[in-house]
């Protein structure tokens, strides 16, 4: 693979996180499955850089939790993975693999929305990988993950299996925008 010809990334992470899903990233670019190099990864107790100096291709959020700019909005494409299931349309639903509605989790972070998806007795999580838009919590999606929620289950032991889903997700999404098979 050329470098030329490869996707820049580049990571905002949260600082004190596991960051499961940069390294899953990371393992899939050493491994060449996607075709990218990971410019810079930026913690969220740390100063976003000069980005017309790096040019991105793709900025992918990792527990990301700053507000970003509307600017980066209009000019970057930015990937989320959102502990939900977000539909295609702001008035749409996502079905869950058993027929139900899923649970979009608007305005969650991860350990209240796994939380909701057990306190409303839903019968999976799920997550989404969308891009960035004005609107909160929403954006084109590129893919979706279900996990099947079993009894007992407490908000750690479902994320800790939705997770590695969620890695597979962000790894399969950034190799199939790499190698440019979405519009």
């Amino acid at each position: 693979m050329s470098l030329k010809n490869k996707k820049k990334l580049l990571f905002l992470v949260h600082e004190g996180s596991a960051q499961t899903n940069l390294k899953a990233v990371r393992d899939a670019i050493d491994a060449g499955t996607i075709n990218a190099e990971i410019s810079l990864v930026v913690s969220d107790s740390e100063t976003l850089p000069n980005l017309e100096k790096i040019s991105p291709d793709y900025i992918c959020l990792a527990g990301w939790k700053k507000i970003i700019p509307e600017e980066l909005i209009q000019n970057y494409k930015i990937l989320n993975m959102h502990p939900g299931l977000i539909p295609d349309s702001i008035d749409g639903t996502v079905k869950n693999p058993d027929g139900t509605d899923a649970l979009w989790n608007k305005g969650k972070f991860t350990t209240k929305a796994i939380q909701n998806f057990i306190d409303q007795k839903a019968t999976y999580a799920g997550s989404s990988i969308h891009f960035l838009t004005s609107e909160f919590d929403f954006g084109p999606v590129l893919g979706r993950c279900f996990e099947k929620i079993e009894t007992g289950d407490t908000v750690e032991s479902l994320y800790s299996r939705l997770k590695k889903k969620e890695n597979e997700l962000y790894v399969e999404v950034l190799k199939n925008l790499s190698n440019n098979e979405y519009r």
